[in-house]
């Protein structure tokens, strides 16, 4: 998909998943307002993991930047981004081999950095449950260790990626990047007038990100199995795909005014219909959710309606004291959402039918 399908898919959908009335899917591409990255020196915490690696090919393939910075504590899938990525083609791309745990390292590869992507989380729901201690060291030292680094080193802008887990919270990863969410929010009031400006980008289910259940279904296919587990019925998600992540963070962090929680308008669908899509022949069974899972996700809370602004393609959570920010978005088309309102994935507006699911998945393993 090219940046100029500005709006991919709008379709009357005529069997609405959840909602008892017709409505509109729009797949949006976030791509605006458009952030120039080219002679800025950019770096990526985690930047080898799905997310990491979409979001170089993506400012490779559009801007020409001064430095390039991938971030993380795997050698060998450094290795192998070199090979996808080398330096004969691209030079300015350096390998930085680092913690975030590591704040002296942060500091040393954040020297003379304009822009920082911070990825680099623990993220598995059940690993953290087992593991408390450590995903709280990367998950939440990790998170004050970029922001002290970022603002040591004079940092232009810091966009942190967070988690439809974080709002209400019910397991420790999703407590954990609550954690990291109020952090990042409030190192703005660190960086005085002219200092870094932090802010936070908040989305569903990544198609093709690494734990995503439809190459968990097309395992179980490809291995034989006859049908398909469902841990409930009902429960619904949000989905959006790598390149829609990428732009939602470019768009945002060219916006930000510091402080603010980007949450994107996407589609949602039942996890059922989902299995179903990929799979039509195979039949379902229920075994029930898992520790740590929610019947449905939410991304902004009830309790934030009255710091919340609604864009043409977005949310912004702000800070509650935050008015001048929040004139500054008011003025620019966005509106105050109703008091009590919430963003959750079971009365999202925006329900995918199949052919706008297939559109997704079309899109996200292109």
């Amino acid at each position: 998909m090219t940046p100029s399908a500005a709006r991919l898919l709008d379709e009357a959908m005529p069997a609405p998943v959840l909602t008892p009335t017709p409505i509109f899917n729009q797949l949006r591409d976030f791509s605006q307002p458009w952030m120039d990255l080219n002679d800025k020196a950019v770096l990526v915490t985690g930047g080898t993991g799905p997310f990491g690696k979409h979001f170089i090919k993506t400012v490779l393939a559009q801007y020409k930047p001064r430095r390039l910075i991938i971030f993380s504590r795997d050698e060998l899938k450094q290795f192998e981004m070199q090979q996808d990525f080398p330096q004969e083609k691209y030079p300015f791309i350096r390998y930085f081999i680092g913690d975030v745990r590591d704040r002296d390292r942060l500091e040393l590869a954040l020297n003379g950095v304009d822009y920082v992507v911070h990825a680099a989380a623990m993220k598995q729901v059940t690993t953290a449950e087992y593991n408390p201690f450590e995903c709280i060291r990367t998950n939440v030292f990790g998170a004050e260790n970029v922001v002290t680094a970022s603002l040591r080193a004079g940092v232009k802008r810091v966009v942190a990626l967070s988690t439809d887990k974080a709002a209400n919270p019910i397991n420790l990863y999703g407590a954990s990047k609550l954690a990291s969410d109020k952090i990042f929010v409030a190192a703005n009031n660190l960086a005085g007038a002219d200092g870094t400006r932090f802010s936070v980008v908040r989305y569903g289910n990544v198609f093709g990100s690494r734990g995503s259940v439809v190459p968990f279904f097309n395992k179980l296919i490809a291995e034989g199995a006859d049908s398909l587990p469902i841990t409930d019925e009902r429960m619904t998600r949000f989905w959006i795909t790598l390149t829609q992540g990428v732009n939602f963070v470019l768009s945002s962090m060219e916006m930000m005014k510091g402080g603010e929680i980007y949450v994107p308008k996407i589609p949602s669908t039942t996890i059922p219909q989902l299995a179903t899509l990929v799979s039509p022949a195979h039949k379902q069974h229920v075994i029930g959710i898992r520790p740590g899972e929610k019947l449905h996700e939410t991304m902004v809370p009830a309790d934030d309606a009255h710091c919340t602004v609604e864009l043409d393609d977005r949310y912004v959570i702000l800070q509650s004291f935050a008015n001048q920010a929040r004139d500054a978005y008011l003025h620019r088309g966005g509106k105050a959402v109703p008091d009590g309102f919430s963003y959750s994935s079971d009365t999202n507006p925006e329900q995918l039918d199949s052919r706008g699911l297939q559109t997704l998945l079309q899109m996200a393993y292109a």
